[in-house]
């Protein structure tokens, strides 16, 4: 009999999960169309951008066939702003995730469509925005699975880093395990906040999907730990209400048996 799997994504599944962010590529070769289960690839020319799958994307970067261009997220002032961000400005909360394109209603100022009416395109919010990770993506916004595009990228694609105002892929692996650490820290004091019984709410607005990964056992233990703490509070609760409605009863039955007896 085959053991229970745990809930939730693991490390690998996860990383998994992030090769289907489409990163944008620079093609050193002539290229076709290629037909995939998500749809065909555009056309790659030599010098023209393209957006293409991670994994696609890196197979290529190793042929030696294309560059990838990383996305702004992963400049270093941009990782340096975050940083900032998360440890002077708000440190209570997560970096935002990248806000989701949306079409203005000419009839309505201001109002953006869910849909695109004129080709029927669903835009999407993330995790699963089409452009959370190429070129166009907005700087000084972690996307849902910007750690492990991060260490793809830097794994096999340093020398491509390189072009990113100048700093190192060793600089730019600095201020992301800085940023790893405060996020931990934070996911960390997030869950002890849950420690107490109705003692305070944990948001996960903005939180990536491996750190979801590698934090859903420690807060699915605390949150375990609070309802168990919860349920024999109830219970405790309970017990004294009834000892208090159950005791004047007991004093009448006794005086009443008292008299009856001539006491």
């Amino acid at each position: 009999m085959a053991l229970p799997l745990p809930p939730g994504l693991n490390h690998s599944e996860a990383a998994f999960l992030a090769e289907m962010e489409l990163v944008t590529v620079v093609p050193r070769q002539r290229l076709e169309s290629i037909e995939l289960l998500g749809g065909k690839t555009p056309p790659l020319r030599p010098l023209h951008r393209a957006d293409l799958p991670l994994w696609l994307a890196l197979l290529l970067k190793k042929q030696r066939r294309a560059n990838i261009v990383p996305p702004p997220w992963l400049h270093p002032s941009s990782l340096a702003e975050i940083i900032h961000r998360e440890t002077k400005e708000d440190p209570s909360a997560f970096s935002p995730p990248p806000p989701a394109p949306s079409r203005a209603d000419p009839a309505r100022p201001g109002h953006a469509h869910q849909y695109d009416t004129t080709t029927t395109t669903t835009i999407l919010s993330p995790p699963f925005l089409p452009s959370s990770c190429t070129a166009a993506a907005p700087a000084g916004y972690l996307p849902y699975h910007w750690l492990e595009v991060a260490e793809q990228l830097l794994a096999h694609a340093g020398d491509d880093m390189a072009g990113l105002g100048g700093a190192s892929a060793g600089e730019i692996r600095g201020l992301l395990r800085d940023l790893v650490e405060v996020r931990a820290a934070k996911m960390r004091s997030s869950a002890a906040a849950l420690e107490g019984f109705g003692g305070g709410l944990m948001s996960l607005r903005g939180v990536g999907a491996m750190e979801l990964a590698e934090s859903r056992g420690f807060v699915l233990g605390v949150v375990d730990g609070v309802r168990k703490i919860g349920a024999g509070a109830e219970a405790a609760r309970r017990e004294r209400e009834e000892e208090e409605m159950a005791g004047p009863g007991l004093g009448l039955e006794d005086d009443e048996s008292d008299e009856e007896m001539g006491i």
